[in-house]
């Protein structure tokens, strides 16, 4: 049975805004916690920091696909919007705070999601620049 009109859009905006929706709440969850430090001092600072990137990188990636990959500046916006709401909600968590620094780091795993969907963009089409949107 073929499905109606109304259920193929549901089932379109539930499978390309459902991904980043999810990957929202679970950076929310994480955020909720009152420590997630492992004990392993530097290795545990600079592992969460590289999670950080890794997260925000693919969180610009789920809303870029949203789009249908046209708008990187509109996914960059809302990525780099749920960090610096991420910073804000870890000041309200006991044993947690928020940093400025912490936003800059997610920032620069949008920024290198978006050199690399750049490059493999430019790659596939044969633009000559890959900053061209």
């Amino acid at each position: 049975m073929a499905p109606t009109p109304w259920t193929a859009r549901l089932f379109d905006w539930v499978n390309r805004f459902g991904p980043p929706i999810a990957l929202m709440a679970v950076v929310y969850a994480l955020s909720a916690q009152p420590d997630l430090n492992s004990g392993l001092g530097t290795a545990d600072l600079i592992g969460r920091k590289l999670v950080h990137m890794a997260e925000f990188g693919v969180l610009f990636l789920l809303w870029l696909r949203a789009t249908r990959w046209r708008s990187p500046v509109l996914a960059t916006v809302l990525a780099l919007a749920w960090a610096a709401a991420d910073e804000i909600h870890q000041t309200t968590v006991p044993g947690r705070h928020g940093a400025p620094l912490d936003v800059v780091i997610d920032m620069t795993g949008i920024a290198i999601a978006w050199v690399w969907w750049a490059r493999r963009r430019s790659r596939r089409t044969g633009a000559d620049d890959p900053s061209v949107v």
